[in-house]
């Protein structure tokens, strides 16, 4: 596809393809949803054929009752056709998802007798096709507003020259690791500001803070050897194809020593000619 994109978005239903779609739209992609996989290779061809070169987004799940190993077959075919492509893959935890469907009392498309039925008979059907995708999303803990946010921000990076996206998250043990991290670093062992009176009301962001986390021997060692693995992982994934690479530092809290770090590894990153996204997931 000389000069344009190709996106495959993919997963559970009910995980957010439909939001999904809005922001692909909203990006400039000709997105085609509910696509028969039979004719995948002809909508890819046919966008080839027009001179704009438009980024185009397919979406592909289970709502026609098509059998996913057809589809997966069909997508092997653009592989092995030399076409680049990047491959999305949406989840959920169940009860996210039966929460979903009952707010919004929609059948499930397999239409099983019981809800957790479709949705189990779903995630085993689409099993194959989570483990060749090149960005996982859990959408878990994202209302459809963040969701929305997330889209914009890392599927962003698709229709840029940058072959690899990079987001950082700090966060809390306390409250769980996010579900979707490709690295995930834990800094608990780092001088605690959460016990000094004067600073537990600041969070990493502050100077004081960041100051206080990153002064010592150990966290400068930390940070070196983090700078030499990024600096060796990065590449690789770069020439792997990855599109997105998502990377957890955690504290306690998620409010100083992971805020703090995270900050300082996004101006690392920065430096070295990156575009990261860092979140705070926990900092309020």
């Amino acid at each position: 596809m000389s000069g344009s994109r190709l996106l495959l978005l993919t997963g559970l239903s009910g995980a957010g393809r439909s939001t999904g779609a809005k922001v692909l739209e909203d990006l400039g992609f000709y997105v085609i949803d509910n696509l028969p996989p039979a004719l995948l290779r002809q909508a890819v061809s046919l966008n080839e054929q027009q001179s704009d070169g438009r980024h185009l987004a397919v979406v592909l799940d289970s709502r026609g009752g098509i059998p996913i190993a057809e589809l997966e077959t069909h997508i092997s075919e653009l592989e092995q056709t030399g076409i680049r492509f990047n491959l999305v893959f949406l989840d959920s935890e169940d009860d996210a998802l039966i929460r979903r469907y009952e707010e919004h009392r929609r059948p499930h498309p397999l239409g099983l007798p019981t809800l957790a039925e479709s949705i189990a008979a779903e995630r085993d059907m689409m099993s194959g096709l989570r483990l060749r995708a090149d960005m996982y999303v859990n959408t878990s803990e994202t209302n459809v507003h963040q969701l929305r946010e997330w889209f914009e921000s890392h599927l962003s990076a698709l229709v840029e020259e940058q072959t690899v996206r990079l987001g950082i998250t700090s966060f809390g043990f306390k409250n769980g690791t996010p579900r979707d991290s490709d690295l995930l670093f834990d800094v608990r062992f780092l001088p605690n500001p959460h016990w000094d009176r004067q600073m537990r009301s600041l969070t990493g962001t502050d100077q004081e803070v960041r100051d206080y986390v990153l002064s010592g021997r150990d966290a400068q060692g930390f940070l070196n050897r983090i700078h030499d693995l990024l600096s060796f992982l990065i590449p690789l994934y770069q020439e792997s194809g990855r599109s997105y690479v998502s990377i957890g530092i955690g504290c306690t809290g998620g409010r100083h020593r992971s805020v703090a770090v995270a900050e300082e590894l996004g101006r690392w990153l920065v430096d070295k000619g990156y575009s990261p996204t860092v979140l705070h997931r926990d900092i309020e």
